[in-house]
């Protein structure tokens, strides 16, 4: 059973009947481990013929866009990095074709490629270029001409890559099967081959890509194409299809390594000490003996307990991968070892002397709102930085905090880390739990929805509830009891009231039960806890008793029904009222 993406390509293009070529067209694949984290690319572009530059736009937006689409971080998703990409790309030719030509459509072209990853076909599109799929036999367009047409003959091209600062680019996507056939075509072809003469022509010769491409495009020259004329021809033939026993011994290559004593050497590591121990994992102070002067370490091994655990394993490896691709103050290092041979599975990051922000709240009970906002802002800064890599930590907690000496905060334990690339990557590992501490964790994850950034900001929020108040805004969560629980926020005046009534807006705010109505983004709590944001202030006064505050509604009612009874007893004792 194959483990990886393979296609056959055919590819040809021709001037046809004009006196220049504006077509251009590219792929690249891969032949290492990119292959699975950023798949292979397919490209066609159409230069606009009322640009001047049409040519030279056709042949920067296909090359520019394979160059760059694998320089993107493999944590990006394949949309946002495409994306990202061909908005910059089309911003570069807008305005080189205003330098340039001194009009609006100097540098102008369609633009329509496939990234084809894991299982999955990305389709970006944007004017008349066309992507057709033939299916066991059947062709279907899957993109739509973005064309205007004025009466039976005249029409204009509405959207193409450098025409306008914006760029409005379709995107979708399709699920793939052995022996699909993506077809991407320039309007040279199919504004003369009816998609019945392209689907029997393809049904004839899909099994040799190139001389399919070949023979889609003699026949739209015989057929009086008045334009130039380009084909290309993708034919899915193998798909990652990993059995768990392949894919568990991909995950354990190196063993899980023994307990580990002071004074022992793991691959120059000499072990000081154990720092912490579970039964998930052990973490040890050590010394790198091949540094001068030796420098102190911790190195993390996984737990004996889960040697044939294929999702420990490979939430263990994570946090490493996660590690190596972040830079921030606010967010733990990996100490990359690339060039020094292991002989065992563990992890190595730097030693940060100090201690973790739940034993610097137990020592700090009382903390000033300055003192608060200045936490919740390195926090913030940390998870910025993960969530610009479209990283989701998903188990944010004071216990995966840590404050160093000179008071800088650092965010750890990446294991439950969710990024946006590699979970479009086929695995056969599922991952059904909650992935961190249910009383920290969002509700959305309890309904078995996914998380993003608004998650990790309701972890912060509660935090920095937790820091105000010594609680947790909805109390503590077990899982079996969380897809049940009913949300209800508890205002933290009530347990510590010291605390200014904007504050509180902001805490309940990056609380919210729905991600919706919570934060966007952590700079916006940040603001909120610096000064006082008197809509927020406002809109919270507005609502019923009831909705913002329950526990005070039902307690004043209890209250109110406890003075009725007691003054109906009294007159009832002194003959006031009659029976």
């Amino acid at each position: 059973m194959s483990n990886t993406l393979s296609i056959s390509l055919g590819q040809h293009s021709i001037a046809g009947i004009k006196p220049q070529n504006e077509d251009f067209f590219g792929a690249s694949i891969p032949s290492d481990s990119t292959l699975e984290s950023k798949g292979i690319c397919v490209a066609i572009a159409d230069g606009v013929s009322a640009s001047e530059g049409g040519k030279e736009a056709s042949q920067i937006a296909v090359r520019q866009f394979l160059d760059d689409y694998f320089s993107t971080p493999d944590s990006w998703s394949t949309k946002l990095a495409a994306t990202k990409i061909l908005g910059a790309l089309n911003l570069w030719l807008y305005n080189q074709g205003q330098k340039l030509y001194a009009g609006n459509c100097g540098l102008a072209t369609t633009f329509s490629a496939i990234i084809l990853k894991s299982q999955t076909a990305h389709l970006f599109h944007v004017g008349d270029s066309r992507i057709y799929l033939l299916r066991e036999g059947q062709l279907e367009c899957l993109t739509r001409d973005h064309r205007v047409h004025f009466g039976d003959k005249s029409d204009y091209l509405a959207r193409a890559m450098g025409i306008d600062t914006r760029l409005d680019i379709d995107y979708s996507t399709r699920e793939l099967q052995p022996g699909d056939c993506f077809i991407l075509t320039t309007d040279g072809v199919h504004d003369v081959l009816r998609s019945e003469e392209l689907e029997q022509l393809l049904n004839g010769l899909s099994s040799e890509p190139q001389k399919c491409a070949e023979t889609v495009v003699a026949r739209a020259l015989s057929q009086g194409s008045q334009d130039n004329i380009t084909c290309q021809v993708v034919r899915i033939e193998t798909l990652p299809q990993a059995d768990k026993s392949e894919f568990f011994e991909h995950l354990n290559s190196l063993p899980f390594p023994p307990d580990l004593k002071a004074g022992q050497i793991l691959d120059g590591y000499r072990i000081l000490r154990e720092l912490n121990a579970t039964s998930r994992s052990q973490v040890y102070l050590a010394e790198d003996t091949q540094e001068t002067p030796a420098k102190k370490v911790v190195i993390k091994t996984p737990s004996q307990n889960y040697n044939d655990d294929p999702l420990y394993i490979e939430q263990f490896l994570l946090e490493e991968w996660v590690a190596k691709r972040l830079d921030s103050p606010h967010l733990i290092k990996v100490c990359d070892r690339t060039t020094r041979p292991r002989t065992f599975l563990y992890s190595v990051v730097e030693y940060i002397e100090g201690q973790t922000l739940r034993q610097w709240m137990r020592d700090n009970p009382s903390p000033s709102v300055d003192q608060v906002r200045a936490t919740v802002d390195q926090i913030a800064r940390g998870l910025r930085a993960m969530h610009r890599m479209e990283m989701i930590h998903q188990d944010l907690k004071p216990d995966n905090i840590l404050i160093d000496r000179n008071n800088t905060l650092k965010i750890i334990d990446f294991g439950s880390t969710r990024i946006a690339g590699l979970a479009e990557t086929h695995t056969v590992l599922e991952h059904k739990h909650i992935a961190g501490t249910a009383s920290y964790s969002a509700p959305e994850y309890f309904r078995g929805e996914q998380g993003t950034n608004r998650s990790d900001i309701f972890s912060m929020g509660v935090i920095a509830y937790e820091m105000f108040t010594g609680k947790l805004p909805y109390g503590e969560i077990s899982p079996e009891q969380a897809a049940r629980k009913k949300f209800a926020y508890t205002p933290a005046r009530i347990t510590n009231p010291a605390i200014p009534g904007w504050v509180d807006a902001a805490l309940e705010k990056a609380t919210q039960p729905h991600p919706n109505r919570r934060y966007e983004v952590e700079s916006e709590f940040v603001a909120d806890l610096t000064c006082p944001n008197q809509s927020l202030v406002n809109e919270g006064r507005s609502r019923p008793l009831l909705e913002r505050n329950p526990l005070g509604f039902w307690k004043g009612l209890s209250l109110i029904q406890l003075a009725v009874i007691l003054i109906l007893g009294y007159l009832l004792l002194n003959g006031t009222v009659r029976t």
